[in-house]
């Protein structure tokens, strides 16, 4: 049993959506309602309102800032920026915070948040019968009980079962005590068994605009076979908890899920149904582009509807459910003055956007993970390599200003560039508002790769802000983005397939093959994003050449690195492999001053306990429980 925070002993909900068949888009449709009570789910407009919530719920994990911390700091992808606070620190490892159950916003998000979507789900399918729901209505409900106990299951270790009302029943009542499953129990008694009747029953086609289909199912189901095998494996003796044997109940080693992940991935990779790579990698991020054939599930937002959005579209600020995430990733270019001139200025534009300055990604990104900066697409796909002038969309008319070298430039030109090689003869020259650097003939001030620090550093385009609505001007960057945020694409089926055949699962495709479709792709370009123009390239032989003979496990994190990078994928693809500590115990970067090119080392504290994130101090909060039950309750450590 487990204390959910519900409202009237039913399901608190503050946006409750309706899904429609009647609209004239197709798409979900939500309506604000203030509570799902146990009631309304006997009927079809409430199973299928509850339906609308498990969408929406989606928002409150996916692109909520704190999340993304959650998945990349202290990773071998980033660590602590300038403006870091303990929300951030604690995550970090690095000796400036402490890791424990009270660790801010980013903690207890996954805890919280999937409670009411799991309970809502079993509500759902308990109801769905009584009041005639399709089969596949009901498998929408069973992939996302399936899909938050997995999030929670890698996330906490075990997880409980019976919120109340018994093992995978609809709790109804307020329950202020709970019993953690063990993770051998989660995966075999309600994860797997839930996806599985998932790809069953789901469509090969989405029923409306984003909802899932028996080819997401299938992604998810190779991926929780594959983090399974992992899990029993077990190659560095990690630590789970509760504690329990790394047996399966069914008596099934490692390899036969090994080789279930594979055979899933591969099944979704030969019966695509809607979804395809896309030609190339800019498009999948590029913001005119959303919502394409690549994007298998997202958490959505827009720019026309508050409600939809899940927080404002004007002024400043936003709410839990709004898209922030890029904000914590972005370093504060709006102190870039030349000339006197704010050159660089706030902008809701996918290179610009509003800078917190939270997260700096590590020098070892940029050396070691993505090395072939000139055929590899992905890297120029990712970054903001180039801050090019807009003080003209902020009403100063000023035609050309005094950059580098003493040369001029105008609006739209580069002010400051990330160099992709490193060329020794940059001479840092500006002073804290930049700390650029001067190359004979350039215009623009350059910043080597290998000399950047936590105060300025390349921001995250991929999922960088994208409006329509500017009209000319510097829009709205002082609100969430109102992008979807990604959870999970196509290319990953390839990815999956590949790791599945690295750890002994065998069939037509080679972990070569499989690797080598993406690495193919990712030579294909049609645009630069850091020279800003059109390139037209076909670099694929080239990237699939400098393919190694024989693939590892290391090699397969590198490639989900270049291709996921920043999307909060990377603390679970390293506690999955048990690498984190070895990836991760050390990164390199400068200092917090903009001048500072001296990069230093900083020594992380990994310890095995950490693979486990602490039970948040919310959920002793609410517990009836003696002190010692609350220390049984937490994973060992915190």
């Amino acid at each position: 049993m487990i204390k959910i925070r519900f409202k009237n002993v039913s399901i608190a909900i503050l946006l409750i959506a309706l899904l429609t068949g009647s609209c004239t888009e197709d798409i979900i449709q939500e309506e604000p309602r203030g509570v799902f009570t146990p009631e309304f789910f006997q009927t079809e407009l409430g199973v299928q309102g509850g339906l609308t919530f498990l969408y929406e719920r989606l928002r409150d994990v996916y692109g909520f800032a704190y999340f993304l911390n959650l998945g990349e700091t202290g990773t071998d992808e980033y660590c602590a920026a300038q403006s870091a606070n303990n929300n951030f620190f604690d995550l970090d490892l690095a000796g400036q915070g402490n890791l424990r159950p009270e660790s801010g916003f980013s903690i207890g998000r996954p805890w919280g948040a999937s409670w009411p979507a799991i309970n809502t789900a079993s509500g759902i399918i308990e109801n769905a019968e009584a009041v005639g729901l399709d089969e596949s209505l009901i498998a929408e409900a069973q992939f996302f009980r399936a899909f938050y106990y997995f999030l929670l299951v890698q996330t906490y270790g075990g997880v409980p079962l019976d919120l109340g009302s018994g093992e995978l029943a609809f709790n109804q009542s307020a329950v202020r005590t709970s019993v953690r499953n063990t993770v051998p129990e989660v995966y075999t008694r309600a994860i797997i068994p839930d996806l599985i009747a998932a790809v069953d029953n789901l469509p090969d086609n989405p029923r409306l605009t984003g909802t899932v289909t028996k080819n997401v199912a299938r992604l998810y189901l190779a991926k929780a076979y594959l983090t399974y095998g992992w899990w029993l494996e077990n190659p560095n003796g990690i630590p789970t908890y509760p504690d329990t044997p790394r047996t399966d109940p069914d008596g099934n080693g490692p390899s036969y899920y090994f080789q279930q992940a594979y055979n899933l991935a591969v099944n979704g990779i030969e019966n695509p149904g809607p979804y395809r790579l896309l030609d190339y990698f800019y498009d999948v991020h590029v913001g005119s582009n959303d919502r394409h054939e690549e994007m298998m599930l997202y958490s959505d937002r827009t720019e026309t509807s508050a409600i939809y959005n899940g927080g404002p579209l004007t002024g400043f600020g936003g709410t839990d459910g709004t898209n922030t995430a890029v904000w914590m990733v972005t370093s504060n270019y709006t102190t870039i003055s030349v000339d006197g001139v704010a050159a660089v200025q706030r902008e809701a534009a996918q290179s610009y956007g509003r800078p917190w300055t939270r997260m700096a990604p590590t020098i070892g990104v940029f050396t070691q993970t993505f090395t072939n900066k000139d055929i590899d697409s992905r890297y120029d796909g990712t970054f903001v390599t180039s801050y090019r002038g807009n003080w003209d969309k902020g009403g100063d008319e000023t035609p050309t200003i005094t950059a580098a070298n003493g040369l001029e430039i105008e609006p739209g030109d580069a002010v400051v560039s990330f160099l992709d090689e490193y060329d020794p003869s940059v001479s840092y020259v500006n002073g804290g508002n930049i700390g650029g650097g001067e190359i004979s003939g350039r215009s623009d001030y350059v910043i080597n790769l290998n000399e950047i620090n936590r105060r300025f550093y390349p921001g995250l385009w991929k999922l960088g802000t994208y409006r329509t609505d500017n009209q000319g001007g510097l829009g709205e960057p002082n609100v969430g983005n109102t992008r979807p945020f990604p959870i999970a694409k196509y290319s990953e089926f390839y990815l999956v397939a590949a790791e599945a055949a690295v750890k002994g699962a065998s069939g037509s495709y080679t972990a070569r093959d499989l690797v080598n479709v993406i690495r193919a792709r990712a030579g294909m370009w049609r645009f630069d994003n850091g020279e800003q123009q059109e390139r037209i390239e076909d670099n694929s032989a080239a990237m699939v050449n400098a393919t190694p003979a024989v693939i590892d496990i290391d090699y397969i994190l590198a490639e989900r690195s270049r291709e996921f990078f920043g999307e909060g994928y990377r603390w679970y693809d390293l506690v999955r492999t048990q690498k984190w500590n070895e990836y991760a115990s050390s990164y390199e970067i400068g200092g917090n001053d903009a001048s500072d090119h001296n990069p230093t080392v900083t020594t992380r504290t990994i310890e095995p306990y950490h693979y486990l994130r602490p039970i948040p101090q919310t959920q002793f909060d609410r517990m009836d429980a003696t002190e010692a039950e609350k220390a049984a309750y937490q994973n060992p450590g915190y």
